[in-house]
């Protein structure tokens, strides 16, 4: 942002905040605004069958009585019932699901994928996307995904760590928000809200499993209200779950390996979980309440790597295999994490005599992924010393944050609302080195590193933190009785890129028959990730003949360096700037009644300093050698490497349609159908220059971005468009709910040319559910994907000689029909 603008918002927020004081002095005071993170109703209030449309919202405004349908920004409201209505194992399942801008793929071929999967929402990564619960911003996974898939290069918040049972509802903004809370709101924020209160609960067990009859799927979750005395209560929350593989492999196509069997599983992995949430309120008097949660959860997973073929192949791939595995049989090595999540909130909120809200909290989160390999070998390591371990702890990554938060807001008449504060956060990465053998390469030229996933060196290990301290301050009121309008800025400084300011423009103008237009514009920003400025990744890559590094096929080992290693400047590598954003939505409201609504808002945001990972680039190229020796930097482990860069600008353009009707029914009953659509278009629309050096060095395969990354991954690597029809249908002790979901199609990209893309037609796929009540208990039989429909077969050229048969981009992944069973019980 200018500097002109720099001064020019502030001295309009200071302007417009004495004008409207000053026309407060004889205005009778409105009743006051509850704290951003303070539920908007309560529980009993709230239809738990149906979807109220003039639900209270929090996020995106700091007023106490801004509802869905008169919000000035667009907001989507899924109750907990609808999360509860479908068959989805986790809360991203549920949510891809209900919000049409929002894709939560499952990649089977991705091992980091089973501790933290990615989404896109507005056409841009999880990273990009605000994370909230009631109001307070989430911690990050420690895992970054450098695979070629969905989110590559992102460092984004598991979602799936936050038990279903504990959620009252959840608010998705689709709109910039940077200028509201900060850093990672440019697709827009998604805020988890908490059930509150002593009364009521639930105990609920579901099993479910495909109908190829593996990947079966176990849960229970409980979610209890006690009272503290007559002045507080506390809510406490727990899931565990169980998850079985499955497996979608093909036979190895080659001649001769077809008799091997199938050796490879490409599927979701064998996981366990748990998850327990704790949170609660104290009023110490009728206006100042203690408050706080706190979360634990555990996930381990084992996700499968590529088969290592044995001498009893036809063209075994390694001579040190008859060393190792006489019988000529290969391995296939598991990869064994465990991912922990804290996650502590306390805080004090209140009200002062004069009608101030005030709210003082802290917080703090941490996610730590501890990572082996069973059922492996380092072959370097066997060559150099006699033997190899087969059970091989590969490292560990904690990804941390804390903050502090002040705030205040006040009802200044009828018509307006300020609040400001501001926040402190703390941010660290650490990475501890694994053993010795997950990492070592020696100096034969044998392929090093754990087989399956090479570890951590201490070359690797760091320890990275970092700080930031931002102000804000919003006016929110109406200039007449059918125009409203908000102003919001936030000034950032972080202590390791400077500083940053956002602002945001809003207006709203109501006509007559509940029609409405409302538009924004804003400016946003990303902060480079921890991750992305200081992680180190090898990656064991399988490299098809005829690769860009002319190496003889197999499995290499490609790495990813921080931009502040030795190597990556020597090749380029600069300082990471963070994203920004100017964005603009202009949208339609209509709401002639409480029954129906529907919403049209379009969007444009215009993105530069994209940061991505680079290609990889050769290592093994001469001039690449020389030049590396000549600096000081011999005998690299890695046959190629990549870093983080400001890569370039992109332009994302999309439209949102939400429509609700409700009605209800003579019997007692009632009818709901909700229709959603979305659509947007992802442009890049300038790539920076490859570094001056890299061009001195000849054709080492560098490029800022390649093909696929600037057509695929940050374009169609995800659909395009995506159409939700749900209906439920609720009359007696019964209830039935149908969704149907079309996914657009989605193009794999090559990185040199169209006659290599592969095309993938849109699928439509149909859940059914039927509940029956009884009492305070729920019986429930349902299936995901009723048709067991899959996506179209990846082509011969594509599938790793028939081993992956379908499309790692398939938005729905590649697992089949689900059939589930619910029971629950509620009071």
């Amino acid at each position: 942002m200018n500097e002109r603008l720099g001064r020019i918002i502030p001295r309009l927020l200071s302007v417009s905040v004495a004008l409207v004081l000053a026309g407060t002095a004889a205005a009778q005071e409105a009743a006051p605004a509850a704290p951003a993170d303070a539920p908007p109703t309560s529980q009993q209030k709230q239809k738990k069958d149906a979807v109220n449309l003039s639900q209270v919202i929090v996020t995106g405004t700091r007023t106490s009585d801004r509802t869905q349908s008169s919000s000035l920004v667009p907001v989507d409201v899924i109750p907990a019932q609808v999360l509860n209505d479908s068959g989805a194992v986790s809360l991203g399942n549920a949510l891809d699901l209900a919000v049409p801008s929002l894709n939560f793929p499952l990649a089977s071929m991705s091992d980091t994928f089973a501790f933290v999967r990615p989404f896109q929402m507005r056409g841009l990564n999880s990273d990009q996307v605000l994370i909230l619960v009631d109001g307070k911003r989430w911690h990050s996974s420690a895992l970054m995904l450098t695979l070629g898939q969905v989110g590559q290069g992102s460092q984004g918040v598991n979602i799936n760590t936050i038990p279903v049972g504990a959620i009252d509802h959840i608010e998705v903004l689709r709109d910039g928000a940077s200028a509201q809370y900060g850093s990672d709101a440019l697709a827009g924020v998604i805020n988890i809200i908490l059930k509150k209160g002593a009364e009521g609960g639930e105990v609920q067990g579901d099993y479910g499993k495909y109908s190829a009859g593996d990947g079966a799927s176990s849960r229970l979750q409980s979610n209890l209200g006690f009272a503290l005395g007559d002045k507080g209560w506390m809510r406490l929350s727990a899931q565990v779950g169980k998850q079985d593989p499955t497996n979608r492999a093909g036979l190895d196509n080659r001649p001769g390996f077809t008799e091997l069997g199938r050796k490879f599983q490409v599927g979701i992995p064998n996981s366990n979980n748990y998850n327990t949430f704790l949170n609660w309120q104290y009023d110490f008097t009728p206006k100042v309440h203690l408050y706080g949660y706190g979360h634990y959860g555990r996930l381990m997973a084992e996700p499968m790597a590529f088969y290592r073929y044995g001498t009893n192949a036809p063209e075994p791939k390694n001579d040190l295999m008859q060393y190792l595995f006489p019988d000529g049989d290969g391995f296939n090595p598991v990869e064994h994490g465990v991912s922990r999540d804290k996650s502590f909130v306390t805080g004090v909120r209140g009200e002062t005599e004069s009608g101030w809200d005030w709210d003082t909290a802290a917080t703090w989160g941490a996610n730590r992924v501890s990572y082996g390999t069973f059922n492996t070998v380092n072959f370097a390591f066997w060559n150099d010393f006699g033997y190899t371990p087969t059970d091989i702890h590969d490292g560990t990554l904690t990804a941390s944050q804390a903050t502090l938060d002040f705030s205040m807001g006040k009802s200044l008449n009828d018509y307006w609302h300020l609040g400001f504060g501001a926040q402190y956060l703390h941010q660290g990465y650490k990475i501890v080195a694994g053993d010795l053998a997950s990492y070592y390469v020696g100096t034969s030229g044998v392929t090093g590193g754990a087989q399956g996933f090479a570890g951590w060196g201490p070359e690797d290990a760091s320890n990275s933190t970092r700080h930031s301290v931002a102000e804000y301050a919003q006016l929110e009121g109406n200039i007449t009785d059918r125009l409203s309008t908000s102003i919001a800025a936030r000034h950032e400084d972080y202590s390791d890129f400077g500083t940053n300011l956002s602002y945001a423009l809003s207006g709203r103008y109501d006509f007559d028959h509940g029609f409405a237009l409302r538009g924004t514009y804003s400016t946003g920003f990303r902060a480079p990730g921890l991750g992305q400025q200081h992680a180190s990744v090898t990656t064991s890559v399988s490299y098809p003949a005829g690769n860009s590094l002319g190496l003889p096929e197999g499995i290499y080992l490609r790495g990813l360096v921080p931009p502040d290693n030795k190597t990556a400047q020597l090749l380029g590598s600069e300082p990471l700037k963070p994203e920004t954003t100017r964005s603009i939505t202009v949208g339609a409201v209509w709401a002639p009644t409480r029954a129906f609504t529907t919403t049209v808002d379009l969007y444009d945001i215009r993105l530069k300093n994209r940061i991505l990972m680079s290609s990889s680039m050769s290592l093994v190229t001469q001039s690449v050698k020389d030049y590396l020796a000549a600096n000081g930097v011999v005998n690299s482990e890695y046959v190629a490497l990549a870093y983080f860069t400001n890569a370039a600008e992109m332009r994302i353009k999309g439209i949102g349609v939400v429509t609700n009707y409700i009605k209800e029914l003579a019997d007692g009953g009632s009818f709901q159908t909700t229709v959603n659509w979305s659509y947007h278009k992802n442009r890049v629309t300038k790539v920076l220059p490859n570094p001056a050096v890299l061009d001195a060095l000849g054709d080492v395969g560098f490029q800022r971005i390649t093909r696929s990354q600037a057509k695929g991954l940050l374009a169609d690597q995800m659909p395009r468009s995506k159409f939700i029809w749900t209906n439920t249908w609720k009359t007696g002790h019964w209830g039935f709910t149908g969704t149907a979901v079309r996914y657009g199609g989605v193009t794999e990209y090559s990185s040199t040319s169209y006659i290599y893309d592969d095309v993938y037609p849109s699928r439509w796929i149909f859940n059914l559910a039927a509940n029956y009540y009884h009492d305070r208990w729920t019986f429930t039989l349902g299936s995901d994907n009723v048709f067991d429909t899959y996506p179209q077969k990846a082509p011969d050229s594509s599938n790793f000689h028939g081993i992956f048969p379908y499309p790692s981009s398939s938005p729905f992944g590649a697992q089949g029909a689900y059939v589930y069973g619910k029971v629950a019980y509620r009071w």
